[in-house]
């Protein structure tokens, strides 16, 4: 069973090279970010992922969470990791200073969190969703609300969760039944939320939940949401936890993956009704709800980029340890492992190229992020927003898919060792198969992005990030042979990536139907011609670096023979997928219902 690595110096790179840490380094708030606090708080993080989380994490799969008499309890040694961790102060990492958070931006967060669901997707799950607990009420939660429940939720004391689905309704808001009357200065909730990751455990003070409930004169539809801060335990005058709340815990769900992480069934007011407290204002809660899921969609792909990487490792140590068979064209002498067979090393090579792609564009994305949220200039804020909500459901959609399939190529590399539970391998993938349904499905994630992000702008954004990618060609063609085939083939994806663009504005006017039925191909090919760019780009630095006389020659001629890669085998597929998207729509929607 092979031990997590943190893949430091990669890191390091997407963040200081690809992402731009110096650009981020130079706004507001941001100015004692430089490299070597980079540098340090990966370093411990890495520490925390490898000697506390790891250990748990296959045992916490064997063991899941246990539900009895309304209580959860989780695999043990959760519940003392995460003391260590809110102790360590990791669950504030960019938190506001304010409420005892470090404030450190997101392209260093996102590396971090990347490490802890390598490490421990389950266990990670929960600070994950407090982060988008804390976002969403640091933007719409009263001033009174922000004194009661930031600085716990930001220390983990207390985690958060939000609370959507319920059996009829699932991604479907428009049908939530759930309801709030107004009593006094609260409200009373009743009915039944299902899938509440975190929604009950033993390791936290308190949990607080963020509900979504109708009042009894609102209107039909999502515009009759309202939001509801509703705690596990009622708060006391001075802030402390204090008498039990009408919401319980009547099931956990038996998955797939993600064993340790409690998925719950809440049940809302069995007698009077739990004590709810209205976030903002009435009918407006789904809009509130937003920051929150716009929050965690990009953690969720960051979880696809960790699992990846993950099961990479996993089936590296296997492959190298894996004695079978001899070199093609031996017939005799010693056996090898089965990282000389050609096949192997071609798994390999997709695993890691794709890593590596998903990686530089989640990093490039956290970046944006930051100068959407501090950049000086107005301008330039709106035009790192615009970007920042383009490459939202790519980076969910396209680094959660990628994963999936980067796991089942693990198993492959195993054989049929990678089938057996014992090896470890399958593990990810089941982990993984949870990411491209959470937080919206990859059906959803692209509906958005052909629709409110390219569709209705006319592609404005999307454009401009084409022209960006097309900037690229003049520096791939000053460099010679070496990077010729990074040029053509990126090149090739790019005009197919503005074919399909362009489709999908001309149509969705007239069609949105049409676009719809293409729009999971369309965010495959954004997010492997995004991909490819970063590839090209980091090309072009390891090439530059490598002048230098200090240069680590090793891993940046990796890089290169990882870019050409992703070029040569990654970047092909953009063609047929623009082609799908082009010519695809009709043969989607022919066949009638009925007919199936």
């Amino acid at each position: 069973m092979s031990t997590y690595s943190a893949p430091l110096k990669d890191m390091q790179f997407a963040i200081k090279e690809l992402a731009g840490l110096s650009e981020v380094s130079a706004l507001p708030g941001c100015e004692e970010v430089n490299a070597e606090l980079v540098d340090a708080v990966l370093g411990e993080a890495a520490k925390f992922a490898q000697e506390v989380l790891d250990p748990l994490n296959r045992e916490g799969d064997k063991q899941g969470s246990k539900l009895a008499d309304g209580r959860v309890t989780t695999p043990k040694g959760f519940k003392e990791a995460y003391w260590q961790f809110t102790e360590a102060g990791w669950n504030g990492l960019s938190g506001q200073p304010e409420y005892g958070g470090q404030g450190l931006p997101h392209v260093v967060a996102m590396p971090v969190q990347e490490m802890w669901n390598s490490a421990n997707m389950s266990f990670c799950l929960a600070p994950m969703l407090t982060s988008g607990v804390l976002e969403a009420l640091k933007t719409h939660g009263t001033a009174e609300q922000q004194r009661l429940y930031l600085q716990k939720l930001t220390s983990g004391e207390w985690t958060g969760t939000m609370n959507l689905t319920e059996p009829q309704a699932g991604s479907d808001l428009s049908a939530v039944r759930t309801r709030a009357v107004r009593e006094g200065d609260h409200y009373r909730i009743q009915g039944t939320k299902i899938f509440i990751t975190w929604g009950e455990h033993d390791m936290a003070g308190n949990i607080v939940h963020l509900v979504l409930a109708r009042t009894p004169d609102a209107p039909e539809g999502v515009k009759g949401i309202s939001l509801f801060i509703v705690p596990k335990f009622l708060l006391k005058p001075d802030g402390s936890p204090g008498e039990r709340n009408e919401v319980k815990c009547v099931s956990i769900e038996h998955k797939l993956g993600i064993h340790a992480s409690p998925t719950c069934v809440l049940a809302y007011g069995d007698h009077k009704g739990a004590v709810g407290y209205l976030v903002g204002e009435e009918n407006h809660g789904l809009e509130y709800m937003f920051t929150m899921m716009n929050h965690a969609r990009l953690g969720v792909g960051m979880e696809g980029v960790a699992l990846a990487e993950r099961a990479y490792q996993h089936a590296l140590e296997y492959a190298k340890t894996r004695v079978q068979g001899r070199e093609i064209g031996q017939r005799s002498g010693d056996r090898v492992t089965i990282i000389h067979h050609p096949d192997v090393r071609r798994m390999l090579m997709t695993m890691r190229a794709q890593t590596e792609a998903m990686r530089a564009l989640a990093y490039f994305a956290a970046a944006t992020l930051d100068k959407a949220r501090h950049h000086p200039d107005p301008a330039e804020q709106r035009r790192s927003q615009a970007l920042i909500d383009l490459l939202t459901p790519i980076v969910k959609g396209w680094c959660t898919e990628q994963a999936v399939e980067i796991a089942s190529t693990g198993i492959q590399v195993h054989g049929g060792m990678g089938f057996v539970e014992e090896t470890g391998a399958a593990q990810y993938l089941r982990d993984a198969r949870i990411t491209t349904i959470y937080e919206g499905t990859t059906g959803i994630q692209a509906s958005d992005l052909t629709g409110r992000k390219v569709g209705l702008e006319k592609g404005g954004t999307a454009f401009a990030v084409i022209e960006e990618m097309r900037k690229i060609d003049a520096q791939l063609a000053a460099r010679g042979e070496m990077l010729v085939s990074l040029r053509d083939n990126l090149k090739e994806a790019v005009d197919g990536l503005d074919s399909a663009t362009r489709w999908i504005v001309d149509t969705y006017a007239k069609d949105a139907k049409a676009v719809a039925g293409v729009s999971v191909p369309y965010l495959k090919l954004f997010g492997t011609v995004a991909g490819g760019w970063m590839m090209a780009r980091a090309a072009l630095i390891a090439q530059e670096k490598l002048k230098q006389p200090d240069a680590d020659r090793d891993f940046l001629e990796g890089k290169l023979v990882t870019a050409r890669f992703y070029a040569e085998h990654e970047l092909p597929k953009a063609v047929p997928l623009a082609r799908e998207v082009v010519r695809g729509a009709d043969s989607v929607l022919a066949l009638d219902p009925g007919r199936f």
